[in-house]
């Protein structure tokens, strides 16, 4: 709204025009929101600690965490509020992309504020049941598969698949309608997977003071250069992905995304003053996967979010015994298994939280060049082998990529990660 009474002056004051741009509007609504949270912040704690809306930690959890049990929680619905409130005012609220987003961002946020007052209600931290949870999130994503199924009849959303780098292997999701009715079931149920596992994953991950925002910092962060590339023809075209004018406005949503988070992350860090609850979480994580399926990165996201994939997988595959080697009670949750191994390693928080998170911004980064690597052009030689060859810009001229050069690069980089690796492991900041 304030994008459009904004950019309306651009006759009177003509510097206005800059806010018909999409990289300007990200920017100012990034910064929006991590003001929203910073101001807020402090405002709300105190409110919650009136309320004596405190976490309640498990029995099963590590000893050392229940030190934090009464902290404030349900600090989500301060990054709620900084990602709808600078996304309506900087968004195009004409594009059908920004209402899916908002308003799956809101109902994932009415249910994990429901599972919050539960366990609040119940002074116990079980919540609502699972099947009960699933439920909701799953009525959530069927509205979202309804919007699709609008907006695909109407020619502003494909239902074909971006395959990372086989740019001739789009499949159509659009293959059984039974009874002739269009119902993209192929589609729905991908669609259903892909919001319902992100959004877990993400309530799964956050475990840690810091751990889940800072991960989302880092998976909002690829979102927005994603939605960009995205809406962006000649970008699109050239890294092969599936070009949609109307997924550009989403990257003002992903940096509002990014100064909220980044805006929590304040009071969040350790020791934390405020938990972010599911109210965070869940929103967080449906907010996550929608995005990637209005983009069509679907394939890209367990890259994006692989701190997500693995404590989610982690839980899954978890042993019948707990971190401490005690044999788990029956009925106890899963979760508490092997989501705080490290934690039983690290005396700290700080460490672990901050190696779940650079093995978040590795996955980006490896990302990043792949997607590089993929859309760069192959300089062959004309030759009946055609060898691979590695082009100097300085001298102008093509280098053969021998055998024994290729062997040395390989040797050369399995080094500098095994470094790293025992850097990062000896508990040393620098090496």
């Amino acid at each position: 709204m304030l994008y459009y009474f904004l950019f309306s002056l651009h006759d009177v004051i003509p510097p206005f025009r800059v806010f018909r741009y999409i990289t300007f509007r990200t920017a100012a609504s990034y910064l929006t929101a991590l003001g929203i949270c910073l101001i807020l912040g402090p405002w709300l704690i105190r409110r919650l600690r009136e309320f004596q809306i405190g976490q309640q930690i498990r029995e099963e959890g590590p000893s050392s965490h229940r030190a934090k049990a009464g902290t404030p929680t349900m600090g989500g619905l301060l990054i709620v509020i900084g990602i709808l409130i600078p996304t309506v005012l900087w968004g195009d609220v004409t594009n059908y992309y920004v209402w899916i987003t908002v308003t799956a961002t809101f109902l994932f946020g009415v249910v994990g504020f429901m599972d919050d007052y539960s366990k609040i209600s119940k002074k116990r931290s079980l919540g609502m049941t699972g099947k009960k949870k699933l439920f909701f999130q799953a009525s959530i994503g069927l509205g979202i598969c309804v919007a699709l199924h609008y907006l695909s009849a109407r020619g502003l959303y494909s239902t074909k698949l971006s395959v990372p780098f086989l740019k001739q292997f789009t499949p159509d999701m659009d293959l059984w309608n039974p009874l002739g009715l269009p119902l993209m079931l192929p589609l729905s149920f991908f669609v259903l997977f892909i919001v319902i596992a992100s959004s877990n994953a993400v309530n799964l991950t956050d475990g840690l003071d810091g751990l889940a925002s800072g991960c989302v910092i880092i998976a909002a962060a690829a979102l927005t250069v994603l939605s960009y590339v995205t809406g962006h023809a000649r970008l699109a075209d050239y890294l092969g992905l599936v070009w949609n004018v109307y997924a550009a406005e989403l990257t003002i949503f992903c940096g509002a995304m990014v100064g909220a988070t980044m805006g929590f992350l304040w009071y969040n860090a350790h020791p934390a003053e405020v938990f972010m609850g599911d109210v965070g979480s869940l929103s967080l994580g449906g907010a996550i996967g929608t995005v990637a399926v209005l983009i069509k990165q679907e394939f890209l996201l367990p890259m994006i979010g692989g701190v997500f994939v693995l404590e989610a997988l982690s839980v899954i595959s978890a042993p019948p015994f707990r971190a401490d080697g005690l044999e788990r009670n029956k009925g106890s949750d899963p979760v508490l298994d092997r989501r705080h191994y490290f934690r039983t390693l690290q005396p700290d928080d700080i460490e672990v939280a901050l190696m779940r998170q650079l093995q978040g911004v590795s996955d980006s980064s490896r990302l990043c060049v792949l997607a590089v690597n993929a859309a760069e052009p192959v300089f062959t030689t004309k030759t009946r082998r055609h060898k691979e060859t590695q082009v100097s810009w300085q001298q102008g001229r093509t280098k053969p990529l021998t055998k024994e050069r290729r062997r040395w690069s390989w040797a050369r980089q399995g080094a500098a990660l095994r470094q790293a690796n025992s850097c990062f492991h000896g508990g040393r900041a620098w090496c």
